[in-house]
C-alpha cells in the first residue's frame, strides 16, 4: 500500500502499539486538530453525514502539488476528532495524486478495529471519500462524487 509519507508514519506509529495505547494515541490526535482559519466558515464546508458527530471539511486543491485540508469536529467527540486529525496530519500538504491513491480502507492498518466500533471507522472512510471527491472536482479528474470504493 502506498501512502503519503506523513500518513504512512502515522500508520506505523499505530501499528507499533497495543490496543490501549492506540486509543491513547487517538485521543492525543484529537487534541491536535487545528482550529479553522478565520476566513473559513463551517457553514460553507461540506458535512460528512457518515460520521456520528457533526464533522465538516473543505479542501483547497488549487495547487495540486500541495493540497490544503480543513476539518472540524467537536471536542465532545474525541474519536471522530482524532480521525479528522489523523487525516489532516497525514494528508494536508500532500500532492493531489497521492491523496487520490490512498486506499479507501487504509484505516484498517491503524489497527483500531478491536478498540473502535465499525460505525466510527466508516465515518473515517466517509471523511476520506469526501476529501478525495473534493480533490477530484478541483483537480478536474472527474465528477468527484464520493463512493464506497473511493
Amino acid at each position: 500500500m502506498t501512502l503519503p509519507a506523513a500518513l504512512a508514519e502515522i500508520v506505523d506509529d499505530f501499528g507499533a502499539l497495543g490496543d490501549a495505547d492506540k486509543v491513547t494515541l487517538l485521543l492525543e490526535f484529537s487534541r491536535e486538530l487545528p482550529e479553522l482559519p478565520s476566513h473559513l466558515q463551517q457553514d460553507a464546508m461540506e458535512p460528512v453525514p457518515e460520521c456520528q458527530s457533526p464533522v465538516f471539511l473543505s479542501v483547497d486543491a488549487a495547487d495540486t502539488d500541495h493540497v490544503r485540508l480543513y476539518l472540524t469536529a467537536p471536542a465532545e467527540a474525541p474519536t471522530t476528532r482524532g480521525f479528522a486529525s489523523i487525516l489532516y496530519q497525514g494528508l494536508d500538504g500532500a500532492p493531489a495524486d497521492e491523496i487520490l491513491a490512498v486506499p479507501a480502507d487504509f484505516y484498517h492498518d491503524l489497527g483500531l478495529g478491536s478498540a473502535v466500533s465499525p460505525l466510527r471507522l466508516r465515518g473515517m472512510a466517509g471523511m476520506l471519500a469526501r476529501i478525495k471527491g473534493q480533490v477530484r472536482r478541483q483537480a478536474g479528474d472527474g465528477p468527484g462524487t464520493p463512493t464506497s470504493s473511493t
